[in-house]
C-alpha cells in the first residue's frame, strides 16, 4: 500500500473513532511509524499530519452537533449540552497542543446550532411539550456561550432557567 492510501486510511479511522477521537489520533500516529507491525513510515509531513488533525476535528464537529441537535435528544446517542461543551473543550486542548486554531466557520456552527437548540428547549419547555432537558448548570452554559463568541444572546435569563442546578447535578452527562 503506497503512502498516501496509509495516512487516508488511518485518517478515515480517526474521522469514525468513538467519542474521543485524539485518542484514535494519537493511536493512528504510533501505528504509522512507530508500531512493529505497522507501516513503519518515518517522519509524517505537515500534510498527512494536517490530513490526521483534520478528521479530529471533523469527528468533535460531528459529536458536538449530535448533542446540540433537538432530535436526538430521545436517542441513545445524545450525551446533553453538558458533553457538548466537554468536547468543546477538548476540541480546544488539542487545537492547542497541536498549534491549530478551530476554525471560525466550525466555531459559529457550533454557535449558531446551541443559539438554536436553547430557543427550540424554551419554546417546547413554555409550551409543555417536554420538561427541559439540559444537563449543563448556568455557569457552563455561560461559559460556552462566551467560548463560541455568542454575544448579545436573545433570551439568556429563560436559557439559564432551564438549567440544572449545580448541587442537584450528580450524573456524567445525564444520560446514562
Amino acid at each position: 500500500m503506497d503512502r498516501r492510501a496509509l495516512i487516508a486510511d488511518e485518517e478515515l479511522i480517526v474521522r469514525n473513532s468513538g467519542e474521543i477521537p485524539e485518542i484514535a489520533y494519537h493511536n493512528s500516529l504510533y501505528h504509522l511509524s512507530e508500531d512493529p507491525e505497522g507501516p513503519g513510515l518515518a517522519g509524517l509531513s505537515r500534510e498527512e499530519l494536517a490530513a490526521l488533525q483534520a478528521g479530529v476535528m471533523a469527528r468533535y464537529r460531528e459529536i458536538i452537533l449530535r448533542d446540540l441537535t433537538p432530535a436526538n435528544r430521545d436517542l441513545a446517542i445524545y450525551r446533553g449540552v453538558r458533553r457538548a461543551i466537554w468536547n468543546w473543550q477538548r476540541l480546544g486542548k488539542f487545537c492547542r497542543r497541536c498549534r491549530l486554531e478551530p476554525a471560525g466557520e466550525l466555531r459559529r456552527e457550533i454557535a449558531a446550532a446551541l443559539v438554536s437548540f436553547l430557543e427550540n428547549e424554551v419554546r417546547e419547555t413554555m409550551a409543555g411539550l417536554r420538561p427541559p432537558s439540559l444537563n449543563c448548570t448556568p455557569e457552563e452554559l455561560r461559559w460556552f456561550l462566551v467560548a463560541l463568541g455568542v454575544e448579545n444572546p436573545p433570551a439568556p435569563g429563560r436559557w439559564l432557567a432551564l438549567c440544572v442546578a449545580p448541587n442537584l447535578y450528580d450524573g456524567e452527562d445525564g444520560h446514562d
